[in-house]
This record gives structure tokens, C-alpha cells and sequence, in this order.
């Protein structure tokens, strides 16, 4: 049986990957914020969902020794671990000049130094079981920028340039790495920036979807969580022995302008 690491995976796109391999009878490591009774009664409906084990991990992505240890905790109680999904990620939106050095800090912490060390500490089990799958969950912003989004876009960047040296380390022992780049994800994140800003700019919030949080997406319709998992299923699969080193668009065309 095969296990999965997935960090901020407690809502959101996370909690969807771990979904889709929970159903698969993976055993899935959880980890990200939330509070104990409700991250217990997620755990728990995973574990239902399948025939592996389900176990949660509170490592704080600021602490490279914390990340270390939920990759040999997973090690340790399931003797190995097949498959990691760096997906742990936060935003902020400033003008650069204006930009804070603290949420600069934070957001090259969490949404790329964490990766790394998720994957520092997951290649040498990798390497030696000749397997591994890292899909790590970039954005359309590892491939292009929009403004006032420096630290973001910085750090989806550097994802894509740390899974293609990843890739290259892992070629010859079976271990691939890979991003995805979603555009704007269906979520309750995003519903709720919705509301926001149509009430903001006295907009109706069908108009904010088009004319603003899709503007970008030419199919103009969000990418579902569901979407995202099931790619990220795919990736983990033997099917894709030779997809490696890939930043792979999941955008509605958002990078093809």
C-alpha cells in the first residue's frame, strides 16, 4: 500500500488531493491549520473513504525541522512514503513598494522553502526504494505575472525551477518531480473574495467572475478542485514514468495568450 504526504491539506485544494487518494486506498498523511475537532472529523471521514490509513501531522511549514520530522513520521509508521504533494501555500497583494518584508518572508517560507525541504527529506526513501512521485502545486504564476503579487509569483516560479532540478537529481532512481499550474481555483477561499469585491467595487457578482477573477481564463470557468486531484492522481501512477521536470497549465488557456 502506497502513501501519500499532502501538506495544507485540511481545506481546499489540499483536502481534495487527499480526498482522491484516500478513495484510492492510499494511506494519507494530512497536515495544515484548522482546529483539532474538525481536522479529527476530516481525518476520519478520509479513512472511511478507503482501504488505507489516514493520519494527521501539525508541522508548521516556517520550521524545517518540522517538516523533516512529518516525512519520518510517515516513514516510520507506514515504512515508506511513494508519494509527496508540496501544496501548503498563502497570498498577499501589494504594490512592491509598499509590499511588507514580513509577508514577503512568509510567503517564500510557506509557499516555496517548505517544498524544499519536504522534498529534502522525502528523496533519500525515494532514491533508495527506486519510486517516487513529487507533484508539487504551483500556479499559472510560476508561468506568467500579474501585479502587485511579487512574493507569490516569485515563489510559484521558484517551484517550477526547483521540480525541474528535482526531476534531473531523481532521473535515474524512478523518482519523478512535476508542478501543477492551476489558474483560479473553485474554492471557498475564492466565493468569499467573490463577495468581497463585488460588494467593494458595486459590482453584481456574476461580473466579478468574468470581468474580473476570470478575465485572465479564456474558457471563463473556474477549475475544480476535483480536477486538480484527479491530475495529481495521474501523476502519482506508473503510467507516467516519463513526465518529469514538467510545470504542466491547468488554466483555461490563461497561459496559451
Amino acid at each position: 500500500m502506497k502513501t501519500v504526504i499532502i501538506t495544507g491539506s485540511t481545506s481546499g485544494i489540499g483536502l481534495g488531493i487527499a480526498e482522491n487518494f484516500a478513495q484510492a486506498g492510499y494511506n494519507v498523511v494530512l497536515n495544515g491549520l484548522g482546529k483539532d475537532a474538525e481536522i479529527e472529523a476530516t481525518r476520519m471521514r478520509l479513512a472511511s473513504l478507503g482501504g488505507g490509513d489516514v493520519i494527521f501531522h501539525g508541522a508548521n511549514m516556517l520550521n524545517p525541522d518540522e517538516i523533516a520530522d512529518l516525512v519520518h513520521t510517515a516513514e516510520k509508521k507506514f515504512g515508506s512514503v511513494e508519494v509527496i504533494v508540496p501544496n501548503a501555500g498563502i497570498q498577499h497583494v501589494e504594490k512592491i513598494e509598499d509590499f511588507p518584508i514580513g509577508k514577503w518572508d512568509a510567503i517564500i517560507a510557506i509557499n516555496l522553502s517548505s517544498a524544499f525541504h519536504l522534498i529534502r527529506a522525502a528523496m533519500p526513501g525515494m532514491k533508495k526504494q527506486k519510486f517516487g512521485r513529487i507533484i508539487a502545486i504551483a500556479s499559472a504564476h510560476g508561468l506568467v505575472a500579474s501585479p502587485y503579487k511579487s512574493a507569490y509569483v516569485a515563489a510559484k516560479h521558484g517551484i517550477v525551477g526547483l521540480v525541474k532540478t528535482v526531476a534531473l537529481e531523481g532521473a535515474e532512481f524512478g523518482v519523478t518531480a512535476n508542478a501543477i499550474c492551476p489558474g483560479y481555483v473553485e474554492t471557498p477561499l475564492v466565493s468569499g473574495q467573490i463577495a468581497d469585491t463585488a460588494k467593494a467595487r458595486d459590482m453584481s457578482e456574476e461580473d466579478v467572475v468574468n470581468e474580473v477573477i476570470l478575465k485572465a481564463q479564456p474558457t471563463k470557468q473556474f477549475v475544480k478542485v476535483a480536477q486538480i486531484a484527479a491530475f495529481a492522481a495521474y501523476l502519482a501512477s506508473d503510467q507516467t514514468a516519463q513526465i518529469t521536470g514538467a510545470a504542466l497549465p491547468m488554466d483555461g488557456g490563461w497561459t496559451a495568450q
